[in-house]
């Protein structure tokens, strides 16, 4: 979407006779503002969805040194980005520019009009990601400022966490940029407390947590003190298929979630072989959708949400959380995906987050861009990540045990690798060594024919090995294979801890009512579509399960 199609669809005029359609809501409210009257301002978390009648509203970017103007907005244009579902706090400010009248519409009624009328709702959510997309264009919008070292796994890990979660924001490097080190100074924060993320002058965060990132941001939502009909721990592409349609059918649902929308999907710069995107679609862009869908249907999704115990209470499923709070809820689904697997050589550890990366996305790219990089593994992530490097990168090596491309990874995104001419495949080779000062310098690899060794020099090696389930949370009575994955369908009719006298559903564990999806899921097919159906179909054993409850 180039960008003078991104403007247009982010700053749509509502017609006359949808305007009318406001005003005669009952749940809107006309509201009268003096020119320079402040409609809402950045941070609240209250912001109602507002739709200019007359006059005009200025919408400001406050978070820089300077307030800037970022749009003038005129009647039948109207206010709001994805936070007016999700409860976050607003990231620009609105003033009345003259005097002028706007509908007000608080954020229940926007949900209703969202299900309701139809027509409406597909200009308004289009023009909601949209916008977020629009104010993460480089320069267009200050957002948090994020002032940190290069080196720093820290720094890393709250860029990472930022953009995974689609927060506009700006890097400030300590090691290069002057006015980095002159911010930490007008802020009174010393180097030491770096990485800082600042809200222009008014919100300083020293070296903060996800979970005090989350929390900031809204994008750790307050959990209701009831018990939910489908709790989904894990909001890769299984959970966030079963939270729409969980929530699109009534279940009141929940989703836990430990990083960010997307699991290891979310990372792809380019999936190719999804259903209906013929030219592909990032990984982001997707798990963004899918979350604007899910709160669409009234499905709460919690970000930097751990969820470190379970426990079974009358029939109950009790999430036990970090900080001590538990969500209760009357089925569960299993999402929680997998990590790739720590690559564990000679030097490895102390270079990750320094040059050694399990993920290959822009703010990584950023880091090496020019140099040669390692990719080590055979399968679709390495061959993506291996593309997506090669242009930006001077060459890449790609590393994989095995003699044969082809074997784990797509027939297509395998010929790509072997024509994209700055790919250079390394077969039948394992790293051995990993060394540097500082910052990764060197890798020494084998051939595991020959025995012949290799050292190559690069910045940064980005390694996608195998996964580990993230099933350390679970008790006995879940049961798992040997490699850790949740076991599921009817061969676990005589299991110890199977209690009831059918037998268990196709995607349901050893314990009723708990249910395994996606890549967690013991001889599941780790493809994203894959995972989006088996999150659907989790979705009709769920109710299937509370009937006869």
């Amino acid at each position: 979407m180039d960008e003078n199609n991104l403007e247009a669809i982010a700053l749509p005029t509502l017609d006359e006779a949808r305007l009318a359609s406001l005003g005669n809501c009952p749940l809107t409210k006309l509201r009268q503002y003096r020119d320079g009257e402040s409609i809402f301002e950045a941070g609240d978390r209250e912001c109602k969805f507002d739709v200019v009648k007359s006059g005009d509203v200025e919408i400001r970017d406050e978070s820089g040194e300077t307030p800037k103007t970022i749009v003038v907005l005129h009647p039948g244009q109207f206010t709001g980005d994805i936070a007016q579902l999700t409860g976050g706090p607003a990231l620009v400010s609105g003033v009345a520019r003259g005097n002028c009248e706007v509908y007000e519409v608080s954020q229940p009624a926007l949900r209703n009009l969202l299900n309701q009328h139809l027509d409406m709702a597909d200009l308004i959510l289009r023009a909601f990601i949209a916008r977020w997309r629009y104010l993460r264009q480089p320069g267009r919008f200050t957002g948090l400022r994020v002032i940190g070292r290069q080196d720093s796994p820290d720094t890393l890990r709250v860029r990472n966490f930022l953009d995974k979660n689609g927060v506009p924001f700006t890097w400030l490097n300590l090691d290069t940029n002057p006015q980095a080190t002159q911010l930490l100074s007008r802020l009174g924060v010393g180097e030491g407390s770096s990485p800082v993320v600042a809200w222009g002058c008014k919100v300083v965060m020293r070296n903060p947590t996800n979970r005090e990132l989350a929390e900031a941001l809204g994008l750790r939502q307050p959990l209701e003190q009831r018990v939910y009909d489908l709790a989904v721990v894990g909001a890769g592409p299984a959970g966030l298929a079963a939270a729409v349609y969980g929530a699109s059918e009534g279940l009141n649902t929940v989703v836990l979630e430990r990083t960010a929308p997307g699991g290891q999907a979310g990372r792809s710069m380019r999936i190719e072989n999804y259903l209906g995107f013929p030219t592909g679609i990032t990984g982001a862009d997707l798990a963004e959708r899918a979350v604007v869908q899910a709160y669409k249907f009234g499905a709460c999704v919690s970000v930097a949400t751990l969820v470190q115990g379970l426990s079974f209470d009358d029939g109950r499923a009790v999430l036990h959380l970090d900080g001590g709070e538990t969500v209760a809820s009357r089925s569960l689904l299993i999402a929680s995906g997998a990590d790739y697997r720590r690559l564990g050589v000679e030097g490895c550890e102390p270079f990750e987050g320094r040059g050694v990366y399990y993920a290959a996305t822009p703010i990584e790219a950023q880091m090496c861009r020019g140099s040669d990089v390692i990719v080590v593994g055979g399968g679709n992530s390495a061959g993506q990540a291996a593309v997506y490097l090669a242009g930006q990168t001077r060459k890449v090596y790609l590393i994989i045990r095995g003699d044969d491309l082809y074997k784990d990874m797509s027939t297509y995104l395998a010929r790509r690798v072997e024509e994209t001419p700055n790919i250079e495949v390394l077969r039948n080779t394992e790293v051995r060594r990993i060394s540097g000062d500082g910052h990764i310098g060197e890798v020494e690899v084998v051939n595991n024919k020959t025995g012949e060794v290799r050292t190559i020099k690069t910045q940064a090696l980005f390694s996608f090995i195998g996964a580990a389930p993230r099933t350390d949370w679970l008790p006995p009575e879940v049961e798992r294979d040997d490699e850790g994955f949740v076991r599921t369908g009817p061969c676990l009719a005589n299991s110890q801890h199977w209690t009831v006298p059918r037998p268990p559903s196709l995607l349901e564990t050893s314990h009723a009512g708990v249910f395994a999806a996606g890549d967690v899921r013991s001889g599941s097919v780790k493809r994203v579509a894959s995972a989006v159906g088996e999150g659907a179909m989790a979705v009709q054993f769920v109710h299937q399960y509370l009937k006869q409850a």
